[in-house]
């Protein structure tokens, strides 16, 4: 945790805590039902923000040596993604240049080669050609021609990104911004992942309000996270596209009664990093961390989350075995039984007319500042990477 910084924010959360505020927008906003219901507007905003700009398609440590990796289907794009004789990670589409079957498999492991099941066209880490099985009856190929489609990808801040269209390019520290020192501090790549599961879920928007604010924390989780946390009190940072929220945990009065020397900041605290447009990385808690990506789904009525719980290292044992569990259990009956379950409520609703708009309120500058940046990327004002 960076010390300087979750010093200061627990000092602002105290002092919310003390005057019974939260840090809030300059206004309400009010967001048109279309926003989250017209299907053709999802299918253009899905295009330019989710498979337009660069978004986290793993986490380093899931590719933790040259020859590993990941092959996946995101948002119907299938990936593959690979770290290279050189350490080097690499994203390409999963798609044999012969005649597009799927060439790898989903899940991760170890290979040098990857030889598609069809016709034994093969590949390796770089995505090169290397084999035409039956070469000499099938006729020349120039193999330079036809590597494995690559995506742009770049290893930041232990997380590996890549934009899912072909051809386009960006720059990951002018798009992560100052950002990136924030997620540097996570030191992600010293966590161990200890489970990952894909939740289905309600539509994007809906889903990825529930991340944005603390507003509903006593009502809807009253027995898990809800425990822990003090509701509706916010202190939130904005780095360009992205969001810092930070909530006060129950026992941050306890702070009133030592001195600022004294203090274990981040024990007082959660902090959620949220990258847009659609990774949360939910604060450090006893050694837990967890990461979520939300895919929007093939409509605006579903999506997918990549739900990952991280551990810190140490002596795997039945202690650290049963703190893990514990945690991962919470965290998932929060998001599907909890928050889930209500945002699906939202999204069996909007066709029955019952709103024209969605009015959100000061007291959720995160839900705001998101869906402002939304316009800003559809209408290009916004920074690109």
């Amino acid at each position: 945790m960076y010390m300087d910084d979750s010093t200061e924010l627990a000092r602002r959360a105290l002092a919310h805590f003390r005057r019974k505020t939260t840090d809030r927008a300059p206004s309400q906003m009010e967001l048109t039902v279309e926003a989250y219901a017209d299907p053709e507007r999802y299918q253009r905003e899905v295009q330019r923000i989710f498979r337009e700009l660069p978004i986290a398609v793993a986490l380093s440590i899931e590719l933790p040596e040259p020859g590993s990796y990941k092959a996946e289907t995101l948002m119907g794009r299938p990936l593959l993604v690979t770290r290279d004789e050189d350490g080097k990670a690499r994203a390409f589409l999963n798609v044999c240049r012969h005649r597009g079957a799927i060439v790898c498999p989903a899940g991760t492991g170890q290979r040098r080669r990857f030889s598609c099941p069809y016709h034994a066209w093969t590949y390796d880490l770089r995505g090169r050609l290397v084999g035409v099985y039956g070469a000499q009856s099938f006729g020349d190929v120039d193999r330079e021609t036809r590597p494995l489609t690559q995506l742009h990808c770049e290893e930041r801040s232990g997380l590996i990104w890549a934009c899912l269209t072909p051809g386009i390019t960006f720059d990951i520290d002018a798009w992560l911004g100052g950002f990136a020192a924030k997620l540097d501090s996570l030191r992600l790549d010293d966590w161990v992942v200890y489970a990952q599961r894909d939740l289905d879920g309600p539509g994007w928007k809906p889903t990825l309000d529930g991340y944005l604010e603390v507003y509903h924390h006593d009502s809807v989780h009253r027995s898990t996270v809800g425990q822990y946390t003090i509701g509706n009190l916010l202190v939130h940072d904005v780095f360009g596209p992205h969001q810092r929220l930070t909530f006060g945990r129950r026992n941050l009065p306890e702070l009133e009664s030592l001195p600022e020397s004294e203090w274990r900041a981040d024990n007082y605290i959660r902090i959620i990093h949220s990258v847009f447009p659609n990774l949360s990385i939910s604060g450090i808690v006893g050694g837990h961390c967890l990461v979520s990506q939300i895919f929007p789904g093939p409509t605006h009525e579903t999506t997918t989350t990549r739900q990952t719980v991280l551990c810190s290292r140490g002596d795997q044992n039945e202690s650290w075995l049963a703190d893990a569990e514990n945690f991962s259990e919470m965290t998932l009956q929060a998001v599907r039984d909890e928050d889930y379950a209500v945002v699906a409520t939202i999204q069996a609703a909007l066709p029955a007319g019952a709103n024209r708009e969605f009015l959100i309120g000061r007291n959720e500058p995160g839900v705001q500042h998101y869906h402002r940046t939304v316009a800003r990327m559809m209408d290009g004002t916004s920074e690109q990477p």
